[in-house]
């Protein structure tokens, strides 16, 4: 018997736009209208056995009336299992999950309590959108923790939930109310932001997590969860960046941003269509700066102090970190006007939307749909054996090679450790468990001597593109010097690089 899913959509918003929205006649002329208060109450056992799980259980009250609902984690992003039923009492029925995950991951005599509480006024209305009908949510209210210092977090978003039709209407419906009003793409379900409120994680920076792939799944199902996966470390990293100047969430954005891509670069003619080239070219694009302020937050904070430790009585350095951190502010001044655009939020709507109702899921010519079709088992192993040997062939007498060729067995190593990553889960047992721990290993020893030269590089155009801006005589020395100094660890770090090639061709991979 399959699953049922919740296939929901969510949309962050501001009080005000919500009105807007109700005033609209997108709404107002909905084939149906309601509204109600909701108090959910979300549970876990003491040692929190369903986070662990990564299921959501809550007790919502209405009217008086119980439902009692079972979340699973699904593909990441868009498409839940989901377990609901009416229940007698505002505390959980464990007889009501028997068949449910729950029963299988929860241990029975583990005692359930009470977490956190979510407040919401609910204003529902049923849409038509092309074929389909579309139920939009209005939700404003709040998120308490009473257990943990009785803290607050206020809620509003627009949910969209398809009733029934095709994913494309609710996407469509998704761009029709971006336009109207500045929302942006929903990652965390509000259990996920009742669970960092009560722990105090809520501005937590989010490095990548294991993709949640299954040995059952199709490659196509497989490159929506590892899409979706990057696009919620990006989305909640972007959300740090929006409040202010944070290096670590700058960091992880990008990140997330290179995974996708490489996620893009590695299953290829699969997701291969014009909507997507143009959506992919465009992400490339407008993240330019992101990259710019990377670089000099890695100069400034690392190049630099090495710098002084050498050459202590050098003032010079001391104009050449001005001149960088002005730079750097308007790197991220930069950064702020693209994460604060209309451009940049219609993007990452265009791209979910792609992700899950773009042209490459509807091509049925025989080609596509087989790739479609191919278990994501048999395509990872394929991929995986196809990136190992780009790397090993690009990386022969990798100590000899010219930067632009290091660069491209640079390239050629990250997109093979984001699959090694991405595929994990399609490969488990004891034996390939050991031996992902290995290659990973050596896929990280490699790329952190090749992540070194990177940086050697970027430092020197640095230092290079300081030579045609009008600074002082004394700036214009110490970045002479410090280029120098820079250059002169290359010979040691392509030693290391070439040796940990090696180590990496040695290993053996963990998909056969």
């Amino acid at each position: 018997m399959s699953e049922p899913r919740e296939i929901e959509l969510k949309l962050e918003c501001e009080p005000s736009d919500l009105t807007t929205l109700q005033n609209h006649p997108l709404l107002r002329e909905a084939a149906a209208q309601d509204e109600a208060e909701l108090a959910s109450v979300y549970f876990d056992t003491p040692d929190r056995q369903l986070l662990a799980a990564k299921l959501g259980l809550r007790v919502r009250e209405s009217g008086g009336r119980f439902v009692q609902t079972l979340k699973a984690e699904g593909d990441g992003l868009f498409d839940r299992p989901e377990w609901e039923q009416p229940v007698e009492r505002s505390e959980p029925d464990r007889a009501a999950l028997a068949d449910t995950p729950f029963a299988r991951l929860v241990d029975a005599d583990a005692a359930l309590e009470p977490l956190f509480i979510t407040r919401v006024t609910r204003r529902t209305y049923l849409v038509e959108q092309g074929e389909s009908r579309i139920e939009v949510a209005l939700d404003t209210g709040r998120i308490e923790a009473p257990a943990a210092g009785d803290r607050i977090l206020p809620l509003c978003e627009v949910e969209l939930e398809l009733k029934d039709g095709t994913a494309s209407d609710l996407f469509a419906l998704a761009q029709a109310i971006a336009n109207l009003v500045p929302v942006r793409l929903g990652v965390r379900s509000k259990a996920e932001r009742g669970y960092a409120l009560a722990t105090g994680k809520l501005d937590r920076v989010r490095k990548a997590e294991p993709v949640p792939l299954r040995e059952d799944m199709s490659a196509a199902e497989a490159f929506r969860a590892v899409a979706h996966a990057c696009l919620r470390q990006m989305r909640i990293n972007e959300d740090i960046l929006l409040k202010g100047r944070d290096v670590d969430a700058l960091h992880q954005m990008r990140v997330s941003i290179r995974r996708l891509r490489s996620a893009f670069s590695l299953f290829g003619d699969l997701v291969d269509d014009p909507l997507g080239v143009r959506i992919r070219t465009e992400l490339k694009e407008v993240t330019e700066p992101l990259g710019r302020a990377r670089n000099l937050d890695v100069f400034l904070a690392t190049v630099l102090p090495a710098e002084r430790e050498r050459h202590p009585d050098e003032t010079g350095l001391l104009g050449l970190e001005r001149q960088l951190e002005e730079e750097r502010a308007q790197a991220y001044r930069d950064i702020a006007a693209l994460l604060g655009s209309d451009a940049w939020r219609m993007l990452l709507l265009d791209l979910v939307g792609w992700i899950n109702a773009g042209p490459w899921l509807r091509d049925e010519s025989p080609g596509r749909t087989s790739l479609r079709e191919e278990p994501a088992r048999v395509f990872a192993a394929r991929e995986l054996d196809r990136r190992r040997r780009q790397v090993k062939r690009r990386g022969r007498d990798l100590d000899e090679l010219d930067p632009e060729e290091r660069h491209r067995v640079r390239i050629a190593a990250k997109k093979l450790r984001y699959g090694a990553e991405f595929f994990a889960a399609l490969f488990p047992g004891k034996k390939a468990s050991k031996r992902h721990a290995a290659f990973g290993k050596a896929l990280s020893d490699l790329q952190d001597h090749l992540g070194a030269l990177n940086d050697i590089a970027t430092g020197d155009e640095l230092m290079r593109d300081m030579t045609v801006e009008s600074v002082g005589a004394s700036t214009l020395f110490v970045a002479g010097m410090t280029a120098a100094d820079i250059e002169a660890r290359t010979r040691t770090l392509l030693e290391a690089a070439a040796e940990a090639h090696e180590d990496l061709v040695d290993t053996k991979p963990f998909w056969r």
